[in-house]
C-alpha cells in the first residue's frame, strides 16, 4: 500500500513540476521579449530590478527544496 502511495505521489510531482517549469520558461521567455528597445523604454536599474526578484525567488525555492530534502522521515514505531 505505501509503495502505491509513493508511486501516486511520484507521479503527481513529476505531472506538477513539469506543468509549472514549463510555465515559468515560458513566462522568462515572455521577460525577455521586454528587452525590445524598439517597443519598450526601460533603464538599467529597471532590468537589475527584474534579475535581482527573479534570482531572489530562485534562490528561495531552492532554499526550499534543500531544507526539505534535510528533514528526518516520519519516525516509525513498531511493537515487536
Amino acid at each position: 500500500m505505501e509503495a502505491a502511495l509513493r508511486e501516486a505521489d511520484r507521479s503527481k510531482f513529476v505531472d506538477l513540476a513539469g506543468k509549472r517549469v514549463t510555465k515559468a520558461l515560458n513566462d522568462i521567455r515572455l521577460i525577455g521579449n521586454l528587452s525590445n528597445r524598439s517597443n519598450y523604454d526601460y533603464t538599467d536599474e529597471d532590468v537589475a530590478k527584474i534579475f535581482r526578484a527573479l534570482n531572489e525567488e530562485v534562490s528561495a525555492c531552492r532554499k526550499r527544496f534543500e531544507i526539505a530534502s534535510k528533514k528526518p522521515g516520519k519516525p516509525r514505531f513498531k511493537l515487536g
